[in-house]
């Protein structure tokens, strides 16, 4: 996993400083997407792990499939992952970026999991404070876990605050082991 994104920062940083200089932060975001997606398909796998297939067809393939989500820019950056062999860094590459993104935005991607579900007054409380907490806007994804019981487990980068009955109880467990 750290071998992967070493090798993926540089091609992140290098499409976040262009995509930045020419205003198009969004347009990279869909195409990266796009990127990272068709990369994680099982047939692209077997294209690229087939020796028999030529650089430029797999890079040819790519682009096709991608079709109006990459635009010439992002089409150049698949050439040049499948000519240096590190298509399979898409996904890491789309990840970082965003993060870069998110930094640049002043925004954090919080996800939330609980038992139940968050009524529409619960999400804008909790946003409201995460916004306060952390100093960013907050962009909130909400899961549902019926494994964490009661209350809610929140990641927000790598900050987790795990407020679920779940983790209380195991705290409990634990204490009462001593």
């Amino acid at each position: 996993m750290a071998e992967t994104q070493t090798l993926a920062r540089p091609y992140a940083d290098a499409v976040f400083e262009l995509a930045e200089a020419q205003g198009q932060l969004d347009d990279w975001s869909v195409a990266l997407e796009a990127l990272s997606a068709i990369v994680s398909n099982e047939d692209v796998v077997a294209l690229m792990d087939n020796p028999e297939i030529a650089d430029d067809r797999l890079a040819e393939v790519v682009i096709e499939v991608g079709g109006s989500d990459l635009h010439e820019g992002s089409k150049n950056l698949v050439r040049l992952l499948v000519e240096n062999d590190r298509l399979v860094l898409a996904p890491s590459i789309a990840t970082l970026y965003e993060q870069r993104k998110a930094e640049a935005e002043h925004r954090v991607d919080v996800n939330v999991t609980s038992a139940v579900e968050f009524s529409e007054e619960q999400q804008s409380a909790l946003a409201t404070s995460l916004e306060k907490r952390l100093d960013r806007s907050v962009r909130l994804t909400f899961e549902q876990d019926e494994n964490v019981i009661g209350g809610a487990v929140i990641r927000a980068g790598d900050m987790v605050i795990d407020g679920s009955l779940r983790a209380q109880l195991e705290r409990m467990r634990q204490s009462l082991a001593h």
